[in-house]
């Protein structure tokens, strides 16, 4: 079950990261950043740990075709995971392919002089604060939201039974 859920999370994450990079490359057909410009998106990418979190793509894409062909054909689970360690081995080089379209993505929605300044910010105290700090802040952001919505739910809960109790029904 978690297994399962891992692997939807993981083939949704390389379906968003290839939409991503498919509708920055739609969008730059014209105008397509220079060298320069990805290397220091590449570079800011890095910096921030943007990368990482696509590093499962190729693996994600692999495990998602193995568990659909085990739906198939449970039987085929000892060879499919044969393969799947195999072929994760063989295209793990295929994450720089990644990588290189996310630094694309980003030189086209900034320019070189607000990569560089991106990419000061980033190495700076500050920035390197923002890169540690920002994670935990999202994490601690969602739990509060979540107790939020919890609360206010219970509030609505509350006020459609008492209007629905004005309209005489009893819920």
């Amino acid at each position: 079950m978690i297994a399962s859920h891992l692997t939807r999370m993981l083939c949704a994450a390389a379906i968003a990261c290839l939409a991503f990079a498919q509708d920055a490359h739609a969008q730059t057909a014209a105008a397509q950043p220079s060298a320069a410009a990805v290397a220091l998106a590449r570079e800011v990418v890095e910096a921030k740990g943007a990368l990482n979190m696509f590093d499962s793509v190729v693996i994600g894409v692999i495990e998602y075709h193995k568990s659909v062909l085990l739906q198939s054909n449970p039987n085929l689970q000892k060879d499919l995971n044969e393969v799947a360690t195999r072929l994760s081995s063989e295209f793990a080089p295929r994450r720089a392919n990644v990588h290189t379209e996310i630094a694309r993505a980003y030189a086209s929605r900034f320019t070189e002089q607000e990569l560089k300044e991106i990419l000061t910010f980033y190495k700076s105290p500050l920035g390197k604060k923002l890169i540690v700090e920002e994670p935990k802040g999202v994490d601690e952001a969602t739990k509060r939201v979540d107790e939020w919505a919890n609360k206010f739910s219970e509030e609505v809960l509350v006020r459609v039974r008492a209007e629905m109790k004005k309209k005489g029904h009893n819920l």
